[in-house]
């Protein structure tokens, strides 16, 4: 058995016990799922663990994981912090408030803040054009969004983001 395996065996076999054992390889999504919520990416050696399971080819899993907008196979900051930016979005003001945004924090779409916390990315098509600009916020396991946006009002939630994680780091010492 290799590491992903040894570790997450009884999450990985009640994701498997969900599927019909011929169709195993649907379990794809929830299993990169798991393992990115372990270290806040996919590494390679996941991939290709995965791949293993599922009896599929990592070149499969690895495709998936380049498509979505939720799997990392990169680290970044703590939390993913996504905003929107195809065409209906542009016109409600999206790329205005993602150049904002990035200047307010001291960094570029695509880095993280010095503090390693948050990374700011831009995405195409999160469902919500209606009420852009609106972000993701992917972090700690979980995905929430945010629409009807202003910079001020997601400087206050990254305030509050850092907040909290300086108060688990002081909790742990």
């Amino acid at each position: 058995m290799n590491e992903f395996m040894l570790q997450h065996t009884e999450e990985i076999q009640t994701i498997l016990s969900a599927y019909p054992p011929e169709n195993k390889k649907s379990a794809v999504m929830p299993l990169l799922y798991l393992a990115q919520r372990v270290d806040g990416y996919i590494q390679k050696k996941t991939i290709e663990e995965i791949a293993e399971i599922l009896d599929i080819t990592s070149t499969d899993v690895s495709s998936i994981v380049g498509f979505y907008t939720l799997y990392h196979d990169q680290p970044e900051g703590r939390y993913r912090l996504q905003v929107c930016t195809d065409l209906p979005c542009a016109l409600r003001g999206a790329e205005k408030f993602l150049e904002d945004l990035c200047g307010n924090l001291g960094i570029k779409v695509g880095e993280t803040t010095e503090d390693g916390l948050i990374t700011i990315e831009e995405v195409k098509c999160l469902a919500g054009c209606h009420r852009a600009p609106m972000f993701q916020l992917q972090g700690d396991g979980n995905l929430s969004y945010h629409e009807n946006q202003t910079v001020d009002a997601a400087l206050e939630l990254i305030a509050e983001l850092k907040k909290r994680a300086s108060e688990r780091e002081g909790k742990s010492e």
